[in-house]
């Protein structure tokens, strides 16, 4: 019996010491955790775990631009990306992140497919910001979305993907570049997006929420 029970207690204290070296899974500060790891268990509770987020506070990311992913969480750690999800979700999330787990988490987001939204928009609004996307505005100096984005919205490299994104996200952030400076790349896109009324970023939005629909 003293046998059996001096057996049995050495398996438990291998699995114990086995189960305290594994990496914790939400650890965002430890460099063993893989970025696919980090993707499910932490980017997932906003973003869902296929990049699909249920919310239109958080972009999706699924079949987004991996360098673009990147370059967005190189942004994020040295906070050069000031906008409110920085301060208040990312600067913390991505303080300690690796090279090689941004480079993990941009893959694993950007191989996934992105699932078709409701559309929100009326036919009306979603044409009228067709018409801005392709062909911009040319009497107020508003090139078209699609001459960076892609005539699919769907982004190249260091720009992003746009199409199936939601529209309060879209609106955000186009509204960001037009009064602000919090984004890195704000500079270019606050001249795009300069003279863009209110109208105007509304009906993009709407276009663009809606394209992977049409």
């Amino acid at each position: 019996m003293n046998t059996v029970r001096v057996a049995i207690l050495a398996v438990l204290a291998g699995l114990a010491t086995g189960c305290a070296n594994e990496p914790r899974s939400r650890d965002t500060a430890n460099p063993n955790v893989s970025g696919e790891t980090l993707a499910l268990q932490v980017c997932s509770n906003c973003h869902g775990a296929t990049g699909n987020s249920t919310s239109p506070q958080f972009p999706n990311l699924a079949a987004q631009q991996e360098a673009y992913i990147v370059a967005q969480l190189s942004a994020f750690k040295a906070h050069s990306r000031q906008d409110p999800p920085g301060p208040e979700y990312m600067w913390g999330l991505s303080r300690s992140l690796t090279d090689k787990q941004i480079q993990e988490l941009a893959a694993h987001f950007s191989a996934e497919k992105l699932q078709r939204l409701r559309v929100e928009g009326k036919p009306e609004r979603i044409e009228a910001g067709k018409i801005i996307f392709t062909g911009g505005i040319p009497d107020k100096g508003v090139p078209p979305c699609a001459s960076c984005h892609g005539p699919a919205g769907q982004g190249n490299a260091a720009f992003p993907r746009i199409a199936g994104q939601h529209v309060d996200y879209l609106i955000k952030q186009l509204t960001v570049f037009q009064r602000t400076n919090e984004r890195p790349e704000g500079p270019v896109m606050k001249t795009v997006a300069h003279n863009l009324t209110r109208e105007n970023i509304l009906n993009v939005a709407d276009f663009l929420q809606a394209v992977p629909n049409q």
